[in-house]
């Protein structure tokens, strides 16, 4: 899998190659507080115009201003360090822990070159520009590059001649399509090429294999195997070590006897979903999948399941990003649940599905038991996690593909003993700006968390909802 770390800076000092010159747009500063250290041997230089533009978004208690102030400090920290001046570049090996090896350079003098008259001077990303050309002229012989996230000052520098880049390092994933699936399908001469020296066992009503062959390096812990055909195999697995895996059978949710709040699973991805979701020892879940996969009911049920029938959880928190799809409709009112009930539509849909199977005693039973239910779950805003441990709970994030890495980062430490934390979403459907399928936090997860021996990942591929949704997901 191609890990996006320090793209800009690829290449390493060789005998007759000269180091580039990357000069840093605000967003890319704001975008990522550590992003002067982030170019391994090459320098980075940070316009005047790129200082002010700082100073202005410093104030408030957003993100970006947030960002701001820490990249105030990383640069007060850097040229204090400093102490023959600031003319000739200071060298970031030290501060940096050896992961930049290059120097920082900062304006130290006007710089008057003449743009086109269609470009303005008075405007930021043109004094910026202005800046590029001049160095790119007193370096004629060195790789000039202006780094920024805005596609338009990206356009506009090519249209001068100069080079342009995004910022790659936040990407976890040049192209989405390698990102875990959680699943892997078996050759079908799995067992002639892993079958010698097989040994099986049986342990809690599973069957256990240890194998040995040329697939098991390939293997992560709790990824899940399937072989179809005329003797189906489906599996996880539990151990990998040398050239040894052993793996074990699982439950099959699909037949009604295992029902699980009333729902079976449908199709495959859905049978190993709710395997991960009711495992005790997994306390860590993400499911990726279009509308309609079954990632929210699959998770309720388990979940409820869980606080109610088993009493293994005390309750179930929900809680997703408010980014609006269309325009916002303004402040709500009420308390904090309350004004996170618009939100939750999703979940009430849900719980309707999940009622109706519990169709004994009538209208009343049904109100009755969906009021008992709704009691046990508590939706929270993600505005006011910090700070908080969660302990034995059922912690659902929805609508997770929206969220930044440091805020996943945010809520999944908030997990206290006995919490199990299942992330979901649809990477194809992010509202949230700045954010791609790249960069997404879920994404983030998906990749750092998979073979930890607590975590599991499923990427559901098959619409349930209705012919017309699974019509809409391919066609619109």
């Amino acid at each position: 899998m191609v890990k996006q770390v320090a793209q800009h800076g690829k290449t390493r000092k060789s005998a007759g190659t000269t180091t580039k010159l990357f000069v840093l747009d605000t967003n890319v500063l704001l975008h990522d507080p550590t992003s002067v250290y982030r170019f391994e041997e090459h320098d980075v230089y940070l316009p005047i115009k790129t200082l002010e533009e700082l100073d202005n978004n410093k104030k408030g208690l957003s993100d970006v201003s947030r960002n701001a102030r820490q990249v105030s400090r990383t640069l007060d920290e850097i040229v204090s360090s400093q102490e023959d001046g600031i003319q000739n570049g200071i060298p970031l090996t030290l501060l940096s822990n050896r992961l930049a090896t290059g120097r920082l350079l900062l304006q130290t003098e006007a710089i008057n070159h003449e743009l086109p008259s269609g470009l303005p001077t008075a405007k930021s990303d043109n004094q910026i520009l202005a800046v590029v050309l001049h160095l790119q002229r007193l370096n004629p012989n060195r790789a000039v590059i202006l780094v920024s996230k805005d596609i338009n000052m990206r356009i506009k520098a090519r249209a001068l001649g100069l080079a342009a880049q995004d910022y790659f390092n936040d990407k976890v994933l040049e192209d989405t399509d390698l990102l875990y699936t959680g699943t892997r399908e078996l050759p079908s001469d799995f067992w002639d090429k892993h079958g010698q020296g097989l040994e099986s066992w049986k342990q809690e009503g599973r069957t256990l294999y240890r194998i040995k062959g040329p697939l098991v390096p390939k293997l992560l812990i709790n990824e899940f195997l399937y072989l179809e055909g005329a003797q189906p195999l489906y599996a996880s697995v539990r151990e990998v070590s040398g050239k040894t895996a052993v793996f074990a059978t699982l439950t099959d949710f699909t037949h009604p006897k295992n029902a699980v709040w009333g729902i079976s699973a449908r199709n495959r991805e859905q049978n190993f979903a709710l395997n991960l979701l009711m495992d005790p020892d997994i306390d860590f879940v993400t499911l990726l999948g279009q509308a309609g996969t079954g990632k929210t009911l699959l998770t309720l049920a388990a979940g409820l399941t869980q606080v109610l029938d088993s009493k293994r959880y005390s309750e179930i928190i929900m809680t997703r990003v408010t980014v609006p799809v269309g325009e916002d409709i303004g402040f709500l009112p009420g308390t904090e649940e309350e004004k996170m009930g618009p939100w939750m539509g999703a979940l009430e849909d849900n719980l309707d599905v999940l009622n109706h199977s519990e169709s004994e005693g009538g209208e009343w039973g049904r109100a009755a038991t969906h009021d008992l239910i709704r009691n046990r779950i508590k939706i929270k805003s993600l505005n006011f996690m910090r700070g908080r441990t969660f302990l034995n709970k059922f912690l659902i994030i929805d609508e997770a593909q929206n969220l930044t890495p440091k805020q996943m980062k945010t809520l999944i430490t908030r997990a206290g003993p006995g919490t199990k934390v299942v992330c979901m979403g649809n990477i194809a459907q992010i509202d949230t700006p700045y954010l791609t399928e790249g960069s997404s936090g879920l994404t983030y997860v998906v990749d750092r968390f998979k073979g930890w021996p607590h975590s599991g990942h499923v990427t559901l591929q098959r619409g349930e909802r209705s012919r017309l949704a699974d019509h809409a997901a391919e066609v619109l």
